[in-house]
Formats: C-alpha cells, structure tokens, sequence
C-alpha cells in the first residue's frame, strides 16, 4: 500500500506540472504514455518479437498520436494507409507474419493511438483548453474514487461479475453521481464556457463511458488471463492499466461535440 501511494503521489504530480505547462511538454508526456502502452499491448499479445509488426505500429502510433502537419491528410487516411501497410506485411514475410497478428497490432495502434491523440487535442484547444482538460480528468478520477467507495460501503449487486467480480451497481452509480458534481463544479468555476446543463451531460457521459472503458480492459485481461498489463507503475500496474478509462472518454467526448474542437 506504502509503494502505492508513493508511487501515486510523484506520477500525479509530474501528470500535473506538465498538464499545466502544456505545449510540447504535455505533448511529449502524452506520445511517451503512447508507446508504453502499445508496447505494453504488444507483449500481452505476444508481438513483441515481430520485428516487421512493431515498426508499422509504432510509426502508425506517433503519426496518429502526435498533431502532425502531414500534407492535410486526415485521420481516417493515416488509418487506412497503415492498414494496408500492415496488410502487406503479410505478403512481405511470405505470411511469416499472420493476418491475426497485424489485426491484433493494428487494432491496438488505432486504440491506443486515436485515445491519446484526443487527450492532446484537448489540451490544445485554445484559450481554455486546461479548463477542459482538467474537467476531463477530474471526473473520471472522481468517477473511479466514487464508485471503489460506494461501492466498498453499500455495494451489494454485481454489475458484470463474468468481467469484473468486484464492482457493484450502486458503486457505478456512486461514481456516476460524483462525476456530476464535479462537473456542475467546473460550470460553477467557469459559466461563461460551461452551462449547468451541459455539465450534468458531460459528467453523466464521462462516468459511464469511462466505467466501459475500465470493463473492456478487464474483459481484455480476462481473456489473456493475466491482473495488470505491465509493472511500470510500482503497486499501480501498465500504463494501460491507468489509463483504460482515458483512452475511451476524450476521443467520445469529441465524437459527441461536448467539448469545442482545438
């Protein structure tokens, strides 16, 4: 528990000093997230020694990852070119590499690749993008810390127990009610850029998408049968481990048009 906290009070002070400072700090901070993490999504999946796999997918990463000027190409371009890169591989090793094993690679590229390159986006944004930012933030945290303390004190009905023995309904619930408030906190901060109304969407929004995206990394793990996703993070796990819930919110946040465009 010692090394937990330890641990938990030195990353989330340098999460925070480089939040705040943004620009290329944020911007580093956020591309080296990336590629532990799909470096942590390669070993679970056993690429690691797919020398030809992993270039296509860390070169995909960054490119999707970081705001690059590349000629006015989109997103959903880079996506399809790597795919085909990816696809090609296969004929190139002579099926040495498998069509399963870039599948696997690619999907982690774009999920890992697209969720991070939102949460820089959303730095970016300018003038307030720290205020939406730490919103974000704030209430997935708020979201997770809700739902492990209701649910440890009244938790009584599973909420997925083939994916996730230990969560509760009324702990999802928990979490969902406390991310409103701080969401209502934020407009309350700031009602120039957030109406109270909009801040009870974007609350309710961000706590039930980021319990999702903490199940589907759970229902992941299950699968692989294995508890976290790496070590990097003495008593807190992989990157990916921390950052599940991350990964799905800032990208849908921007799907839904509920924060503005950088």
């Amino acid at each position: 528990m010692k090394q937990r906290i330890v641990t938990g009070i030195v990353a989330g002070l340098a999460f925070f000093i480089l939040l705040y400072l943004g620009g290329y700090w944020f911007t580093g901070l956020i591309a080296a997230l990336a590629v532990i993490g799909y470096d942590e999504f390669l070993r679970m999946n056993g690429l690691k020694k797919n020398r030809l796999v992993e270039a296509v997918g860390y070169v995909g990463l960054l490119l999707l990852v970081i705001p690059w000027q590349l000629g006015g190409w989109s997103s959903g371009e880079l996506i399809w070119l790597f795919m085909f890169a990816f696809l090609a591989a296969t004929v190139i090793s002579k099926n040495k590499t498998t069509i399963d094993q870039v599948a696997m690679a690619f999907l982690g590229m774009v999920y890992i690749g697209l969720g991070f390159h939102y949460m820089i986006a959303t730095r970016s944004i300018a003038e307030h993008g720290l205020f939406w930012t730490l919103l974000v933030f704030l209430c997935i945290w708020t979201t997770d810390s809700g739902a492990y303390f209701t649910g440890s004190k009244l938790g009584k009905t599973p909420l997925w127990p083939a994916i996730s023995p230990k969560k509760s309904v009324e702990g999802a619930i928990g979490g969902v009610l406390l991310s409103i408030v701080m969401a209502l906190i934020f407009a309350w901060s700031q009602p120039e850029l957030l109406s109270y109304g909009q801040a009870a969407w974007m609350g309710l929004a961000i706590a039930i998408i980021g319990q999702l995206g903490d199940l589907i990394q759970s229902a992941y793990k299950r699968v692989k049968g294995i508890k976290d996703s790496g070590t990097i993070l003495p008593g807190h796990g992989g990157v990916l481990d921390r950052t599940d819930s991350w990964l799905i919110v800032f990208p849908f946040l921007h799907l839904l048009s509920l924060i503005p465009s950088a």
